[in-house]
């Protein structure tokens, strides 16, 4: 089995594609390389995260670590983005909302995978 079978991974890999094309195409230039290189650089970290601690899953404690990890980059990136709307930086709220749900779903299934490695059970979502 790869990480990639992960519905975690599979699921921020989807954030990181709409993150990523969110700021490229929805904020204005100059918070392109403010608060939309933060959320890209967040959003790309809980993807990782996920890939090295699943690398590293014969460890328990170190796969426990990154998933850790992951959901606090996952909740970082929720306050990007809600800064970003806050602030009106980002004005399109179907998009706020829709990386928002996307966001949540992908946190609260970390959440229910790490509770799952911590009991010692091999999940494959």
């Amino acid at each position: 089995m790869s990480y990639k079978n992960l519905e975690i991974w599979q699921l921020a890999k989807e954030a990181v594609i709409g993150v990523h094309e969110m700021t490229l195409k929805q904020l204005p230039k100059f918070e392109m390389f403010e608060e939309g290189s933060q959320i890209r650089r967040s959003v790309k970290s809980v993807r990782s995260n996920i890939v090295e601690g699943y690398g590293r899953r014969r460890y328990k404690a170190e796969f426990e670590k990154h998933l850790v990890y992951a959901l606090g980059s996952c909740d970082e990136t929720t306050d990007h983005l809600e800064t970003l709307f806050e602030t009106g930086s980002l004005k399109d709220k179907p998009t706020c909302d829709r990386l928002h749900s996307q966001l949540e779903l992908l946190g609260k299934k970390l959440n229910l995978f790490l509770q799952s490695v911590e009991r010692g059970h091999r999940s494959k979502k």
